[in-house]
């Protein structure tokens, strides 16, 4: 009798260890949705705690439970709601703080992208502005007309010293002076389908000035030849 009540107890012990030796090597991490509800409140999740009796009976200042009459049917029965106006803690993030700050997120992301395109809208009005208005041919224009009027009384001295022989060479030297005073007339034009950059016009001048300053040159060499031969 004896030996079969220690058998017995033996069994139980292994029967009460075994199964707490393998839960020990084998354990399991469980999600506690209690903490997690209460977590979320404090946070910026729902307003809601569990076991909902509990927080009534216990924590109800803490959680701001109330009862109210759950209508289900024949299940109808009182329940517990939780108010966090009725709470006398506060969240550590209210959701409306975090509604605030996403919304002025949000609007200072549209301020800088209207301020980017206003910045870009002012620098296209100003290239427009730009690209309109001549601002360089006043800053030309007396060199031209001095050149211009050297090639004049030039050209007119050749024809004049040779008696026309000198035709030839006149009208080659006046139709190259011709196209140089077109180009000039092209860039000094205005307005809608003659737009271009001042930078880019003042480049073109002084192109037209470099070779006007050519044919001027031209133009002494050949007085030299009148005033030598005639």
């Amino acid at each position: 009798m004896e030996c079969y009540m220690k058998t017995k107890m033996m069994m139980l012990a292994l029967l009460i260890f075994v199964p707490l030796a393998g839960f020990a090597q084998y354990p399991e991490v469980q999600h506690d949705k209690q903490k997690e509800k209460q977590w979320r409140s404090m946070e910026n999740g729902p307003w809601d705690f569990s076991p909902d009796w509990y927080y009534y009976l216990f924590h109800k200042n803490y959680s701001g439970a109330s009862l109210s009459w759950k209508w289900r049917g024949f299940h109808s029965s009182l329940g517990v709601d939780f108010d966090e106006s009725d709470s006398n803690v506060k969240r550590i993030m209210p959701v409306r703080v975090i509604e605030e700050e996403t919304q002025r997120q949000k609007v200072k992301k549209v301020n800088e992208e209207y301020e980017k395109i206003e910045e870009l809208h002012k620098e296209e009005v100003e290239r427009a502005a730009d690209r309109n208005v001549d601002l360089i041919y006043t800053s030309f224009k007396d060199d031209f007309n001095r050149m211009q009027d050297r090639i004049t009384e030039g050209l007119l001295f050749c024809m004049t010293k040779s008696g026309g022989k000198m035709k030839y060479q006149v009208n080659e030297l006046s139709r190259e002076n011709e196209i140089v005073c077109q180009n000039i007339e092209y860039i000094h034009k205005q307005g809608v389908g003659y737009e271009l950059e001042n930078a880019k016009r003042q480049q073109a001048y002084s192109d037209a000035k470099t070779k006007m300053e050519g044919i001027v040159s031209r133009v002494a060499h050949l007085v030299g030849m009148a005033q030598c031969y005639y």
